[in-house]
């Protein structure tokens, strides 16, 4: 692991350090801010060890957010001491303990805390609870304080609570512990000069990455910390690498899934005369101190965790970095000498950037800490104390998922199948799927499923969930031998509990998924590798995969956006299986839809589980009057203009639509939108027992149409609307009602020699817009007021039409002229 000062050397905690006692003898609970390199992880679980409200026998726990983290600090504090781990300092982790009756500092991860304090509420011979890198705010260092804190109030008020931090909101924590007293520490950092390099959006952040690494080594000597977002683009960055650097720089990839003795490889100094580049995901942003270290290289990205409640899924995205984050990693360039951090962003985007990262029991399935709360006697987690509340739809998604594993009760109180799941350590739904499994004598094969699940790179990172389980039957190394003695104590657990959970008898690796994740089942769409899962989520699995063949899926990962995911493990699923487990959950539905490409409808009949179509025939479609309501609605999908309109149909609407807005909303409302909304209503009806848009007629459309008019209004629509105006010389002139400007009636002029009054409808409010047109029916004039044009504009009309049209009549006083549709006979 990296090396560390003397135990003599000065840190910048140690002029803390009496300020921090003082604190922890005056109350029970102090906050300590101390920035990286200070020194506080290794220097403050010593100095406790020998104050008095501890006792020679007390013992402290140091709670860190990984293994990584925690085994480092571990091994740097017994060095300090001249011993090895498992002495005064122990470490208890989830592959692996070295505790000893001497230990009196245990360092833990914080989902092993979580389990020591629920099955031992006082927390028996403890004294103090360290929570160290609170900043980072993972969801069980938020429930382990919140119980730790409820333990202390109800049952331990001797006990000491110290929540530690690089970079924290200390007053806000103050004030959630009862406004314990706040200790600061300067921190001993380098200087580490900034330089951004802004990255073209429509790169790939692998390629960025791999030529800033290269432009860094190029510029300054010494060893480089390249973060990125996961351990995908970091073997990625690594091949790019490789190709373009020779044998005196070492390639180290650092993440979670990693071998410890890999990880361990990655955080030592590197050989003389060579240099390092390590890529690393936010992993080692904090607690870890690389020898050689002095170049940063930031993508400025992360890999996070969000859950999506409506669906019961947690997914992984890439998100930028809060501002706190960047300026820890930026840190670590100048934790043993002046470094240099290179940004692939603008320096005006930093401050862009969220200020902190976001709590986790923010964006997290909640399930497991509704579980442990249940254990703890709480059935709602609003009566502990957390920094931040856990939102209320992800509360509801995990009682409804508790209470469907038969976890919970009505009540939110823990069952009998609720203390079986709990007393695995797995998530609520693996431990589920290993008690299940235990009922019919497959309890191993299900507890190695959830190891390869809960231990990531466990198997390789093949999708197929069948050949991760076959590599890891195979693998004889430490991790996984250590991970195959859990995950048989996990299934000796589940036989004992065998009873409390009954199923179907199956086997195979997608059916004893099924029996954790029953939302996602999924079916194929059989095309590229497409999937769509019993919740309604789409996802896609790599084309290439063997699992792209398969029929049904049950997917345990999944990564990318809402819309459609990446498929990361899947398990094949037979649909004997499928119906075996979730006989009571599939539904046999006949489902009448309308097919847009054909406009009519189609009948099948389907058994479905949830969104997941497991099988289909086709029906001949009812003759009902719920089809006519769904070809009504397909009709309206289209478009109205796509029904059969006949011109008097077309201006029977555009007439009474003139009504409606002439006289108000007496009349009935004909726009599109108001027909679209209601055409289950006035359009179904008449359309009953036809199967498509091609079988309805116009005859249907009229008939559907009158039925919106009352029968005492269709008298008025036609007297006060006519269809028709007739001019002097008996010709009726049909009216367009869709003109712009007003209904139009257009007409020869000739017809209308000897009409003293303008044509008007509604009523005789409304005049006609007169179009009044040539013997050759061209517009000569428009008006709304023709005994003014005869006393007008005629003369100047009458001069320009009878040279051109001498044949028919250009009187001087039209009014005195008969009105004619004929020309003059020749010779007059």
């Amino acid at each position: 692991m990296a090396t560390n000062p003397s135990p003599s050397a000065a840190l910048p905690i140690d002029a803390a350090l009496p300020g921090l006692l003082a604190a922890l003898d005056a109350g029970p609970s102090a906050v300590l801010v101390a920035p990286p390199g200070a020194g506080k992880t290794t220097r403050v679980p010593l100095a406790l060890l020998d104050a008095p409200w501890l006792g020679a026998a007390g013992r402290i726990i140091l709670l860190e957010p990984r293994r990584l983290a925690a085994r480092g600090a571990a091994e740097r504090m017994a060095a300090t001491l001249g011993q090895r781990v498992g002495e005064t300092v122990g470490l208890r982790v989830r592959l692996g303990s070295k505790i000893s009756r001497a230990t009196r500092i245990e360092v833990v991860t914080e989902g092993v805390f979580t389990r020591m304090i629920l099955d031992d509420p006082e927390l028996s011979g403890i004294g103090a609870v360290i929570f160290d890198e609170f900043h980072e705010r993972s969801l069980d260092a938020d429930l382990g304080l919140a119980l730790a804190l409820d333990a202390q109030s109800g049952l331990r008020d001797d006990l000491r609570i110290l929540v530690m931090s690089a970079t924290l909101d200390g007053a806000r924590v103050s004030r959630l512990m009862g406004d314990a007293r706040i200790v600061e520490s300067e921190g001993r950092a380098y200087p580490v000069e900034t330089r951004h390099t802004e990255r073209d959006p429509n790169r790939r952040i692998e390629d960025a990455m791999a030529d800033a690494i290269l432009r860094a080594l190029r510029a300054d000597p010494g060893s480089v910390l390249a973060f990125l977002p996961g351990q995908g683009e970091i073997r990625r960055v690594a091949t790019l690498l490789s190709e373009r650097i020779d044998e005196s720089t070492e390639i180290a990839p650092l993440y979670g899934a990693l071998p410890p003795a890999e990880q361990d490889r990655a955080v030592a100094p590197a050989p003389p005369g060579t240099r390092k580049v390590v890529l690393a995901t936010s992993i080692a942003e904090t607690s870890l101190t690389i020898e050689g270290v002095r170049i940063v290289v930031d993508s400025g990205l992360s890999r996070v965790p969000l859950y999506e409640p409506g669906i019961g899924l947690t997914r992984l995205v890439t998100a930028r970095a809060s501002r706190a984050s960047v300026d820890q990693r930026r840190g670590r360039a100048g934790r043993t000498e002046p470094g240099i951090c290179h940004r692939l962003w603008s320096e005006a985007a930093t401050s862009a950037l969220e200020l902190f990262t976001r709590p986790e029991i923010l964006a997290a399935d909640l399930s497991g800490l509704l579980l442990d709360c249940a254990a703890w006697g709480v059935s709602d987690p609003a009566t502990l104390s957390f920094l931040d509340a856990p939102p209320a739809p992800a509360l509801a998604e995990a009682r409804a998922m508790l209470r469907d594993l038969a976890a919970l009760d009505a009540d939110g109180r823990l069952t009998e199948t609720g203390r079986a799941l709990r007393a695995i350590p797995l998530p609520p739904r693996l431990a589920r799927m290993v008690v299940a499994a235990a009922g019919f004598g497959r309890a191993r094969e299900a507890a190695d499923l959830a190891a390869i699940l809960v231990e990531r790179g466990l198997g390789g990172d093949d999708a197929d969930l069948s050949v991760r389980a076959d590599r890891f039957a195979r693998d004889r190394g430490t991790r996984a031998s250590d991970m195959r003695r859990l995950a048989r104590g996990w299934a000796e657990q589940a036989a004992g509990f065998a009873g409390a959970v009954t199923t179907a008898d199956f086997s195979g690796a997608g059916a004893l998924l099924a029996l954790a994740y029953p939302d996602r089942v999924a079916r194929s769409r059989g095309r590229d590798g497409e999937f769509v899962m019993s919740n309604g989520r789409a996802g896609r699995v790599d084309p290439a995969s063997a699992l792209a063949r398969e029929p049904f899926l049950v997917v345990a990962d999944i990564a990318g956006t809402a819309a459609s995911g990446r498929i990361l493990a899947a398990a094949a699923i037979t649909l004997d299986d499928i119906e075996a487990a979730f006989a009571e959950r599939i539904d046999s539905v006949t489902q009448v839809v309308f097919d847009k490409g054909s406009r009519s409808l189609r009948a099948r009949a389907s058994r479905r589980l949830g969104a997941a179509t497991l099988g289909e025939r086709i029906l001949p479609v009812p003759l009902d009057a719920a089809s006519a309501v769904i070809l009504a609605r397909g009709i309206a999908g289209l478009g109205l203009d796509s029904l059969p309109w006949t011109p008097a149909l077309a201006q029977w609407r555009s007439r009474l639509s003139f009504l409606r807005a002439a006289e108000g909303e007496a009349w009935p409302d004909l726009s599109d939108a108001a027909l679209s909304a209601s055409v289950e209503n006035w359009l179904a009806p008449e359309i009953e027992g036809r199967t498509g848009l091609d079988a309805v007629t116009a005859d249907d459309l009229g008939r559907a149409l009158n039925a919106l008019l009352p029968w005492d209004m269709r008298h008025r629509l036609d007297a006060e609307a006519p269809t028709h105006v007739e001019v002097p010389t008996g010709s009726r002139i049909p009216i367009d009602y869709d003109a712009e400007g007003g209904p139009v009636l257009a007409v020869r002029v000739q017809e209308l020699f000897g009409l003293d009054r303008h044509p008007a409808i509604a009523g005789g409010r409304v005049p006609l817009v007169l179009h009044l047109l040539s013997p050759a029916s061209r517009p000569i004039q428009i008006t709304k007021d023709l005994p003014g044009f005869w006393r007008g504009s005629w003369s100047a009309v009458r001069a320009e039409m009878r040279g051109r049209y001498p044949r028919h009549p250009w009187p001087d006083d039209p009014l005195t002229e008969p009105p004619t549709r004929r020309v003059k006979p020749r010779g007059t």
